[in-house]
Order: structure tokens, then C-alpha cells, then sequence
């Protein structure tokens, strides 16, 4: 069964919506964590981490979400949701498929593995009219990147390029004290423009420095201080979703080939493209809140403490959503 379609749905949305949506990335697994981490409550009155985000988010401006999950998540994301942020935020689903492809495409005999965070924000296509920020559901960004993305996005226009932007945090602010971690690193010119993010997947705090490895340990390079990295808080116009559809299908001609049971469109990758190719351009908004969230089930109660201090000190009402 082919679901993808590339073709024009503007007979039906002839009137464009400035009004900025948020994609919510759910699909995954936590694969270190051990479980659902998604749907682990992280506050007393038994709120997610997506409830946070989806307060911030609200505040900030945004009124509709989209949140992209496996079709079998549908029931227990609608009793969470719906229920909570669904009656202040308009709230959508769409299924991260694996038969969700370009015609003449089907999925290799044996493959399980989902085609990865850029086909994730592909899923969102058909519910996405206009600008959109796209965001990580397991992951605690705070209230000052949600606005400064909200104000982005409506009122940064399109000229020869598309206009983007991407929210960075300080590397020291994202780490956990219970194993590594992999960040996007990003490479930034003297204007703030993003000119690279390049994947390091084995990041630890050692001897009082911030290091990571690419051969097992053997070696150790320092990152500088002040370094910044991407945690997957992306803001685009309407056009980057097309830009990225019309990249899909070369991506699945070199994967078919090469890996076809673990090739994966990641988001990076598609924004590496539209840079590389002179279509956008991606300014760099840096928060200066903490990052929180739950790479490890030991992350959980560092989360727990840090949700509730916030709560303590007034930034949280105990209860997010009356």
C-alpha cells in the first residue's frame, strides 16, 4: 500500500494560514532508556514531559499541535492529551508508516526499523499549512525557546532563500550524569547563521571536561568552551516541508542500495541539504535554559527534582492544566 503523495493538496488550503503549528516527534522508542519513555510521568500530579512542552508552547502562542506516533499509540497518546492539552490546544495525530513512500517505492523485505526523524516530519505534511517548529517529545526545552521560536516564525518572511531557524542550548546545559550522550554540534558563521551540524554520538563529562570519543574510548577530544548544539527544536516556513519532500526519494535510492534494513532520514541530513544547496538559511537562536530529559531511567529522578523545583519557585503552577 502507497500512502505518500507528493502532489499539490492546494485546491483544498487556497488560503494560507500564518498561524505557526508544532510538530511533536513521538514515534520513537527509548532504546537506552528501556521502555515508552514518552508516556513515564515526571511530576506529582502525574504529568509527561510533553506537558511541559505543550504549557510552553501555548504560552508562547501556539495554538495546534501535530503529534507524529506509531499508529498503535493512538489510544493511549488521545487519553493523555486530549483530556489535558487537548482542551487549550488544538491537538492532531499523525502515523510515522513505513509504507508511507513515493510511488514506484516499497519497503524492503525484512525491514522494521522506522525511516527516521525527517520522514517523521513528513508524516505531518498533510496537517501542516503554514510555518511549523518541530520538537522532540522526550525532551524538557523551557519556556524561553518556545517564544523565541513562536516569534520567529511569525514574523520572518521568505525572500530568495527559505527562512529558518533552529534553537541551540550550551553543550554543559544537555548532559547527563548517568552515561553519554549523542548531540548535533553546529558549526555557526560570525552572523549566527548555521552552517553545519555534525553528529557526535559518545559525549561525557571526564575529568572536569566535556570530551567525546569516535573509536571506543581509546581517544578523547575536548570540546571549547561555550559550544552549542542542536537538541532537534527547528522552526521552517511551509515551503521546507515541500523542499524535503521533493529530497526523499533521492535519500531512498542511495539507502535501497546501501542499507536498506536501517537507512534513515534523519532531519539533520535534510537541513544539511537545503543548506548545501542555497535553498535556506537556519538562524541560530540560543536558550539559555537548562535542558532536561531521560536518555537513561536513572535520568528520571534528576527530572522529577528539576520539574518540581520549578513548580516550587512559581515558574510551574503544581497543576499544569486545570
Amino acid at each position: 500500500m502507497i500512502l505518500f503523495d507528493v502532489k499539490n493538496k492546494g485546491e483544498k488550503m487556497e488560503k494560507a494560514i500564518k498561524e505557526p503549528v508544532l510538530v511533536v516527534m513521538a514515534a520513537g522508542m527509548g532504546s537506552r532508556y528501556g521502555g515508552l519513555k514518552q508516556m513515564d510521568p515526571v511530576s506529582s500530579a502525574g504529568e509527561l514531559i510533553i506537558d511541559f512542552s505543550l504549557y510552553d508552547a501555548f504560552f508562547a502562542g501556539f495554538k495546534k499541535v501535530v503529534f507524529v506516533i506509531k499508529r498503535e499509540m493512538e489510544a493511549d497518546f488521545r487519553r493523555i492529551i486530549d483530556n489535558r492539552a487537548g482542551k487549550f490546544i488544538k491537538a492532531e495525530y499523525a502515523f510515522q508508516e513505513l509504507n508511507d513512500l513515493p510511488e514506484d517505492y516499497e519497503v524492503p523485505e525484512g525491514r522494521e526499523k522506522p525511516w527516521g526523524t525527517g520522514h517523521a516530519v513528513l508524516t505531518a505534511r498533510h496537517a501542516v499549512n503554514g510555518p511549523f517548529a518541530v520538537i522532540n517529545a522526550d525532551d524538557f526545552y523551557g519556556a524561553d525557546a518556545f517564544h523565541k521560536m513562536y516569534d520567529f516564525l511569525i514574523s520572518t518572511e521568505d525572500d530568495d532563500k527559505l527562512r529558518c531557524c533552529m534553537i541551540s542550548y550550551k553543550l554543559e546545559n544537555t548532559l547527563t550524569e548517568n552515561g553519554h550522550v549523542a548531540r548535533g554540534i553546529c558549526d555557526i558563521s560570525n552572523e549566527g547563521m548555521l552552517i553545519s551540524v555534525q553528529e557526535r554520538t559518545h559525549i561525557e563529562d571526564q575529568d572536569e571536561k566535556i570530551q567525546y570519543t569516535e573509536d571506543g574510548g581509546k581517544t578523547w577530544t575536548a570540546f571549547p568552551e561555550n559550544t552549542l548544539v542542536s537538541m532537534n527544536f527547528w522552526g521552517f516556513p511551509k515551503g521546507a516541508m515541500d523542499e524535503s519532500l521533493k529530497e526523499f526519494p533521492g535519500f531512498l535510492d542511495t539507502a535501497l542500495k546501501e542499507n536498506p534494513l536501517k537507512g534513515e532520514f534523519f532531519l539533520p541530513y535534510a537541513v544539511s541539504q537545503l543548506i548545501n544547496q542555497g535553498k535556506a538559511s537556519f538562524k541560530v537562536l540560543t536558550s539559555q535554559d537548562k535542558w532536561h530529559g531521560v536518555t537513561y531511567k536513572e535520568d528520571k529522578e534528576a527530572v522529577v527534582v528539576a520539574l518540581q523545583s520549578m513548580k516550587d519557585k512559581g515558574i510551574y503552577p503544581e497543576k499544569l492544566w486545570k
